[in-house]
């Protein structure tokens, strides 16, 4: 003796109602086991510390003052060194954007040259 469909649908219904659970007859993937679970935002920030003033914000705040800030210096320091090493950082290349725009420009001037 078969039970009709849906008979077995209204027992879904009730039985998710009773238990705070989705009904899905069709079994689709609706993603509620992902949105059941606890939500990781304020434990990841409580994971890492505040942040604290740093001497940029600082000298942000007190522009007239006259600060040092050795670990700035150390590093405008190193990095001098290191170019006149010849180990410093490649200078930026010429964007390709702009290369294009002189192949254009160039293009356009032998053009008005040109009677057709």
């Amino acid at each position: 003796m078969a039970v009709p469909r849906s008979r077995i649908l209204d027992l879904m219904k009730v039985q998710c109602r009773i238990f705070s659970t989705i009904f899905n007859p069709a079994n689709e993937r609706l993603g509620n086991k992902v949105l059941r679970q606890r939500l990781r935002g304020p434990a990841l920030a409580a994971y890492y510390p505040r942040r604290v003033a740093t001497f940029k914000d600082l000298k942000a705040l007190y522009p007239d003052a006259e600060m040092y800030d050795t670990e700035e210096e150390d590093r405008l320091e190193h990095i001098q060194i290191a170019k006149s090493r010849g180990k410093g950082a490649p200078k930026k290349k010429r964007t390709a954007a702009g290369e294009m725009r002189s192949c254009i420009v160039m293009v356009e001037s032998t053009r008005k040259g040109k009677k057709r």
